[in-house]
């Protein structure tokens, strides 16, 4: 009797809305949520992704994270579910997810609040990136981290990345040095924050989601004690996020920390994913390395011995970009979102009732062979001739879009590209074994992907 009350609560959506696209709901309580999420290599769409496209189209029916869900692999409907962010749908993750990033963060709230808190990181994005001392602190960080290799023969790229992208982060937003017992605190629970935040959210003592929350607690104690200390010694750093939040009385303390908290998820996770993917793409094609290597030398011919890069050197590395892009495509650092219908949608022939959740495929655009010749190659010149922005992201959606669109896309790209700089002009390398990035669904290499190097 119990199983047949679960199996009837489980498919009476499907029974009250007949007009949704064709799909399976699984298994009561569990949905399709672990093939879903079932570990496939990111440059793919995965097995349960493509089976289903196989089978009822691009755009179909699940039931996914507990409730019933329209997956759209359709790079138009995808657009207008982005486009309409809070007229007609809006941002839904799993409660789970809140339990860990804290109510305050920009992916829990919506409406005004959230509204509120991207015009504000806005507001600094803008900021750091008109900032000379910006451009100059992620050089030098960038040639921290590469000089540091001298002597060694490998190197587990994927440390070195979050070790650059960890340090930029930190000064930009919080305004400490990687070396400060603060910043020590908050990386060390940061890695187990983060592993937890894409786990099972079973909290129970052990487990990486229990972890993750009392390690989240943590960092914001630690946090919530660097804005004592800064309130106490009136040190204001117009180009440190922290201290241009904290003369903003409208932001309560407990949102500056979710800010920072994002501000650092971002930056770090997103950064530096991004700068191992670049070597991981560059160390397996030679040709596009040789294209690169010339327009870097150019800029660096044209700056003194110790001159540091700044924005009018990045605007020239247009080459740079496009591989920036094709690295995007390929790699597709961000999988899906999670949004909600506020109300029964109509668009085209796809029907979306209220209140279900819809997950747009921001890899199913990249891998779209309508979209890209040979989707599955890695080709930096299919981007040339797309230097507006609008044309680009038809194509291109890895940070996101409409009102949810990444805020610190743009700084992510800057930081990539000054790395990428110091990487090409002081050594050449190859991938040591195999090693390829997997979607968990978060992205990761499973090796750390070491390369070798040779010091040029």
């Amino acid at each position: 009797m119990l199983t047949m009350v679960l199996v009837v609560r489980h498919l009476l959506p499907l029974f009250h809305n007949i007009n949704v696209s064709r799909g399976s709901f699984g298994w009561p309580l569990i949905g399709e949520t672990f093939g879903f999420l079932r570990p496939h290599a990111s440059t793919t769409l995965g097995s349960f992704l493509q089976d289903r496209i196989d089978r009822y189209g691009a755009v179909f029916t699940s039931h996914l994270f507990g409730e019933p869900t329209v997956v759209s692999c359709d790079k138009e409907l995808s657009n207008f579910v982005l486009q309409n962010e809070e007229r007609l749908f809006q941002c839904s993750y799993p409660a789970a997810i809140h339990g860990v990033l804290g109510d305050s963060s920009m992916l829990a709230v919506t409406g005004y609040r959230h509204h509120r808190l991207r015009n504000l990181f806005l507001s600094l994005v803008a900021s750091a990136r008109a900032s000379p001392t910006y451009y100059a602190q992620v050089d030098r960080a960038a040639l921290a981290v590469v000089s540091s290799w001298r002597g060694r023969r490998t190197v587990s790229f994927c440390d070195e990345a979050r070790k650059f992208a960890f340090s930029v982060i930190l000064k930009q937003v919080v305004g400490l040095s990687a070396e400060e017992p603060a910043a020590v605190d908050i990386l060390a629970n940061y890695l187990t924050f983060m592993k937890g935040l894409v786990s099972l959210p079973l909290r129970i003592p052990g487990t990486a989601y229990a972890k993750a929350v009392k390690a989240r607690e943590r960092i914001a104690c630690t946090l919530e004690r660097v804005i004592q200390d800064r309130r106490e010694r009136g040190s204001c750093d117009e180009s440190v996020f922290l201290d241009g939040l904290l003369p903003s009385e409208g932001f309560s303390d407990k949102e500056k920390v979710g800010f920072v908290l994002d501000a650092l998820l971002a930056g770090y996770e997103t950064t530096s994913l991004l700068i191992s993917m670049l070597a991981y793409f560059l160390g397996q094609s030679d040709k596009h390395i040789d294209q690169l290597k010339r327009e870097h030398q150019s800029i660096r011919s044209s700056k003194g011995k110790d001159e540091f890069l700044n924005s009018e050197d990045y605007k020239k590395m247009e080459y740079t970009q496009n591989v920036i892009n094709e690295t995007l495509r390929c790699g597709n650092v961000v999988k899906f979102v999670h949004r909600k219908a506020l109300k029964d949608v109509k668009y085209k022939d796809y029907f979306i009732p209220s209140g279900w959740k819809v997950l747009p495929i921001l890899s199913a655009v990249h891998l779209d062979a309508s979209l890209h010749v040979n989707p599955q190659q890695f080709q930096p010149c299919r981007w040339e001739g797309l230097k507006n922005q609008t044309a680009c992201s038809k194509m291109l959606a890895a940070f996101g879009g409409g009102l949810r669109l990444c805020p610190g896309s743009e700084l992510s790209k800057i930081e990539a590209a000054f790395f990428l700089h110091h990487l090409l002009l002081s050594y050449r390398w190859s991938i040591d074994g195999e090693d390829v990035p997997m979607a968990y669904p978060y992205v990761e290499f499973g090796r750390g992907l070491p390369i070798h190097i040779d010091p040029i």
